[in-house]
């Protein structure tokens, strides 16, 4: 019970309890006001900021609390008593786990929906086999988490697997669960395409951006700056992808980035959904070049972490792992068939860990 505790002090300071809830107090102050309410954006901002401080205090404030009591009984139970106890510590331990869990949350928009691409690399079948088995890992992910997933564009390859996708997973934190898979992904295994049996390396990327309200994107793109093309689709149908010559692709000429949309049976909506999921590409990389600009300013050099190779599957041997977080498993099949969960919470904590770092340096 001790280490229970100890944790919960940790976390209190970790959480900066007294802080947040001098906030949280300021918050409430302020949405008391009608006056706020005169501008709705900023009574959004207000809104929301106060129920995510509201949910690490009270939380935190109940778990001190029952645990608080479940020590006084702890402290005058007998033997058999301690062990009828064992239960609710060990729910109440999961629960400081949990809690821990949502100061990882951190990155701007974590509460959004997910935008993914997975494009296959150099390689040509095995790459694209390889892509379609990371997009049904992610679709199987999203759906033991009873996420949804709308396919937006899907490229299928000549004799297996896929060029390309793209498509948005919705639900709880579905962009602060999928932020740590942005990166390269690499297979080793022994092909099935390759009749002599020969072990095969191939790449796929994953490229993983929030849906940012609306509000917040103002970025207007020229016409002359778009090329439109309107075409068949390419997927094998489901999930709402359609087979009339509707789907559209823009292609933003200036950075050559492409999207398409073949969600709907109308040109009309497809052109408006592609519009919309391309301003979000453009605003992500306005965000990421404005991060570089500060570490620049600050005379960093900042290592470029989406090329980069973050996880291997190696199936022939059946291990998976994590080469940013060194976690490791055994049971690939599994992975590939959705269960994420322990790489995403390791790479969270990664990702915590760096924001931690750059915080101190900009402070120095």
């Amino acid at each position: 019970m001790q280490d229970l505790l100890e944790r919960l002090a940790s976390l209190r300071e970790y959480l900066d309890i007294p802080a947040k809830t001098r906030r949280l107090n300021e918050l409430d102050h302020t949405l008391s006001d009608p006056g706020l309410w005169n501008d709705p954006d900023r009574a959004r901002k207000v809104n929301q900021e106060a129920t995510s401080l509201r949910r690490v205090v009270e939380s935190y404030t109940r778990l001190q609390s029952e645990a608080d009591g479940l020590n006084e009984m702890m402290e005058m139970a007998d033997a058999d008593e301690r062990a009828m106890l064992q239960d609710e510590q060990e729910t109440l331990r999961a629960q400081v786990d949990n809690l821990y869990r949502e100061t990882l949350f951190t990155m701007k928009h974590a509460d959004e929906a997910a935008i993914v691409k997975v494009k296959s690399g150099a390689g040509g079948t095995e790459s694209m086999d390889w892509a379609g088995m990371l997009q049904r890992m992610y679709m199987r992910w999203a759906e033991r988490r009873g996420y949804k997933v709308e396919l937006l564009d899907q490229q299928d390859g000549d004799q297996a697997g896929i060029v390309g996708a793209e498509f948005i997973i919705r639900g709880e934190r579905a962009f602060g669960m999928m932020a740590p898979e942005h990166g390269v992904h690499r297979l080793v295994r022994v092909s099935p395409f390759d009749s002599n049996n020969r072990r095969h390396t191939s790449f796929a990327s994953v490229d993983v951006v929030p849906e940012v309200p609306e509000e917040e994107i103002n970025i207007h793109i020229p016409d002359s700056d778009l090329r439109r093309d309107v075409f068949r689709s390419q997927g094998a149908g489901g999930q709402g992808v359609n087979t009339t010559d509707s789907a559209v692709r823009l292609t933003h000429l200036p950075t050559g980035i492409a999207v398409a949309s073949q969600v709907t049976r109308s040109q009309i909506k497809n052109h408006e959904i592609a519009l919309q999921i391309l301003k979000q590409r453009l605003y992500d990389i306005e965000m990421r070049k404005r991060e570089a600009e500060e570490l620049a300013a600050r005379g960093e050099q900042k290592k470029i972490e989406w090329g980069n190779q973050i996880r291997s599957y190696v199936l022939d041997k059946q291990y998976v792992k994590d080469h940013r977080t060194g976690v490791m498993r055994h049971d690939s099949s599994n992975i590939l068939d959705g269960d994420l969960d322990e790489f995403m919470w390791a790479g969270l904590e990664w990702m915590a860990g760096k924001r931690s770092a750059e915080e101190l340096v900009e402070d120095e």
